[in-house]
């Protein structure tokens, strides 16, 4: 499975494009060659960060790896954990081990609250978008106090004098829609 990411691309205070990467690239190349106002920012959808040209290629590409004998790549990033001794004890206990418990406790902590975790990362994307792009706009303290009080239409007023450009897609990152992903 193949998982295309959106891209919206900004020069100055204008959104140029908006897609896949490809699309959104020679926008932003064109963008430059013509001399545009402003910086030219590219956005990554899902996060509202400045997408890092260098991680992003313009097409998937297939790993020549060979692969070996065991389990295959599944994405598993080992990261450190800091229990007390009655939790590790309580892990160790359950059936599948730890690894496998920890798993399944995330996944049920995340179908538990689908409404709470999406309005926390529409603030999360809307918060790293506005602060790069709006910092010194006029009532950016009031618009991210708003944002972060899960008060859209409040947020929506402060930002109403903001170039349209940028409120409308700051607006667009502050729902709590599923960003479209392509799959």
């Amino acid at each position: 499975m193949t998982t295309i990411k959106s891209y919206t691309c900004f020069a100055g205070q204008q959104r140029i494009a908006d897609g896949d990467w490809k699309r959104v690239s020679i926008a932003a190349q064109q963008a430059l060659q013509s001399g545009a106002d402003g910086s030219v920012l590219i956005f990554d959808d899902t996060t509202g960060r400045l997408a890092d040209i260098e991680a992003v290629s313009p097409s998937p590409t297939e790993s020549s790896e060979i692969r070996g004998r065991g389990r295959p790549k599944l994405g598993v990033t080992p990261r450190e954990v800091t229990l007390l001794p009655r939790h590790w004890e309580w892990l160790a206990a359950q059936p599948g081990g730890t690894s496998v418990t920890l798993r399944r406790l995330v996944e049920a902590a995340r179908r538990s609250q689908p409404d709470k975790d999406r309005a926390r990362k529409a603030q999360e994307r809307t918060y790293a978008f506005i602060s790069a792009v709006a910092g010194d706009f006029i009532d950016f303290e009031e618009a991210s106090r708003a944002l972060f009080a899960n008060d859209i239409p409040l947020f929506g007023t402060y930002i109403q004098q903001w170039p349209v450009d940028i409120r409308d897609y700051a607006l667009s990152l502050a729902s709590t829609d599923e960003v479209p992903v392509a799959e």
